[in-house]
């Protein structure tokens, strides 16, 4: 009798507690459990997740009961990650990496009571958009928002309301429309109307007239410029190159109960990562991912941005550009405590968390980049490719503004618009 598949991920996860990986299990343990669900929202800086699973490394390090499971938006994937794996909730995510800091906190759940949560890996670099609907076509708006600014105010004059998208409160697409903008002079919480929008919304609501200009992260503004409905006027890394964006976050509870469970996640999305950075892997990876099951998307809304070439419509197009998605290189899986300060900042910048929080201690207590070390060593990463330093150091964005990780008040101070009284 041939065996089954469970039998052979069962085997597997023998092997690996045989000590099949090398590194952070010499004391002869596998994980703790094989089982975890992580949830993810239809993007594709999702692909590390959907990839250990397809290509069946979750099992490869041991856990093979991982589940991946599609979340209907970023407040439903907070919500399930509240309640947790064990009340038919989730234990960790494809997440914007400032929401564990504000779940952690309590500022975006219900009755403010905080979940617990660290940041495991960082998933991707660079690659989310800024569009603009086709009624703004002739300003051809690009990184610079300037153009749009008398356009925006014009239209708010006339008694109409200018509506911008965002994907959740305080997440990484909201802070990017809001440094897009206050660069520009306009105020994101004055001149125009800031909505909420989950990501595989954001077209049909384009479409209909329901905003004026969004920022999400891929497939979608790709297939805004696909179907003709709108433009790119910027992807992120012409704001900040190379800047950090999702990571793999997980309840505190759950990683403290199954320590070794996590270093095995985290491993398996690090070999993942890997295959996914591979130029030879990206057709593969964008018809994946495009699956019914996963994105329910045409392949040819999800590749040519993953390569970097970018069309960003209104007759601009741009091939082998270096703002294509990262998941690999640069550093790009591993959690720099810089960048989450820097995330950090920006939200108390716009009073979505206290303007006197402690961000080195809280950076201290969600970033646990001790365990991508570990789970780098078990997916056998070598030393030069980890980095030295928990910082970055010094970013810099397309408006000459300085982020020094060592001073970030003073990067507050420096920003004209701004709700925080620092």
């Amino acid at each position: 009798m041939r065996p089954d598949r469970r039998s052979l991920l069962k085997g597997a996860a023998a092997a690996f507690a045989l000590g099949m990986p090398r590194g952070v299990f010499a004391e002869g343990a596998g994980p703790e459990t094989a089982k975890a669900v992580l949830g993810y929202i239809a993007l594709t800086d999702a692909a590390p997740l959907i990839i250990a699973k397809e290509k069946g490394l979750f099992a490869k390090y041991g856990v093979p009961d991982v589940e991946v499971v599609k979340q209907a938006s970023w407040g439903a994937l907070r919500d399930n990650t509240v309640l947790g794996g064990a009340n038919n909730g989730i234990d960790g995510a494809h997440i914007l990496t400032p929401m564990p800091y504000l779940i952690s906190t309590g500022k975006v759940t219900q009755n403010n009571a905080p979940t617990p949560m660290y940041v495991l890996a960082r998933l991707n670099l660079d690659c989310q958009g800024i569009s603009v609907s086709n009624e703004y076509k002739d300003l051809k708006a690009g990184v610079k928002a300037d153009a749009l600014k008398a356009a925006f105010a014009k239209k708010k004059a006339e008694g109409k309301d200018v509506k911008v998208a965002v994907t959740f409160p305080g997440g990484t697409h909201d802070l990017w429309m809001r440094y897009w903008l206050a660069a520009a002079g306009i105020d994101p919480d004055k001149d125009v109307s800031t909505i909420v929008v989950p990501p595989p919304q954001m077209v049909a609501n384009m479409k209909v007239g329901n905003m004026d200009a969004f920022c999400v992260g891929e497939p979608w503004n790709e297939q805004l410029v696909n179907q003709g409905i709108g433009y790119t006027a910027c992807t992120t890394g012409e704001v900040w190159f190379r800047h950090p964006e999702k990571s793999l976050g997980m309840r505190a509870e759950w990683v403290d109960k199954n320590p070794r469970a996590a270093k095995a996640i985290v491993a398996a999305v690090i070999e993942a990562q890997q295959w996914c950075d591979k130029p030879e892997n990206k057709m593969e990876l964008a018809e994946i991912v495009g699956r019914r099951q996963w994105f329910n998307v045409p392949v040819t809304d999800i590749v040519g941005r993953l390569k970097g070439d970018i069309n960003y419509g209104n007759g601009r197009a741009a091939k082998g550009t270096k703002f294509g998605m990262k998941f690999w290189r640069d550093n790009a899986s591993y959690p720099f405590k810089s960048h989450d300060a820097w995330f950090v900042t920006e939200d108390m910048r716009w009073n979505k968390l206290d303007a006197k929080t402690d961000i080195r201690m809280l950076v201290d207590k969600v970033n646990r980049e001790d365990i991508w070390r570990d789970a780098a060593k078990v997916a056998g990463v070598s030393a030069k490719e980890i980095p030295g330093s928990t910082s970055r150091g010094k970013e810099t964005f397309f408006d000459g503004k300085i982020f020094d990780p060592e001073k970030p008040l003073d990067y507050l101070k420096s920003q004209s618009i701004k709700r925080a009284e620092v």
